[in-house]
């Protein structure tokens, strides 16, 4: 488990106004904090669910780089936000079912939480300029 408290504090140096880059590096720490979770049956289950819903939010940001329109730009921004909540929920799971996992969980929820609100202004930004 020490191994897990570094790979969250990474998070801490690799802030960035990208939100691309930091959907990338919350993806990196989630993948490092996986692979320390206890090997029992319930950790694999929602270990395997977030390792999906995280990375999810980086591969649409990424998508929505190569849209051809502003409403697929937005449409993939809004699937990022879907998994970034989903993300949440998950992290949640495993912060209030395993005590030890409270502060790592902590640390990754706060990340997950500050790329849910640029996406959601990002999304609410892209929407208000479409009206005029």
């Amino acid at each position: 488990m020490a191994n897990v408290k570094s790979t969250t504090q990474n998070l801490k140096l690799k802030k960035s106004a990208d939100i691309k880059v930091r959907a990338y590096h919350l993806s990196l720490a989630v993948i490092r904090f996986i692979n320390q979770l206890p090997d029992k049956r319930a950790f694999l289950v929602i270990g395997d669910q977030l390792l999906r819903a995280i990375t999810s939010i980086g591969a649409n940001i990424i998508e929505a780089q190569s849209s051809s329109s502003r409403r697929e730009f937005i449409k993939f921004y809004e699937i990022a936000l879907k998994s970034a909540n989903e993300s949440k929920y998950w992290l949640c799971l495993l912060r209030d079912s395993y005590p030890q996992l409270r502060e790592q969980c902590g640390e990754l929820l706060q990340e997950t939480q500050e790329i849910s609100n640029m996406l959601g202004s990002s999304i609410l930004t892209l929407k208000s300029k479409r009206k005029f």
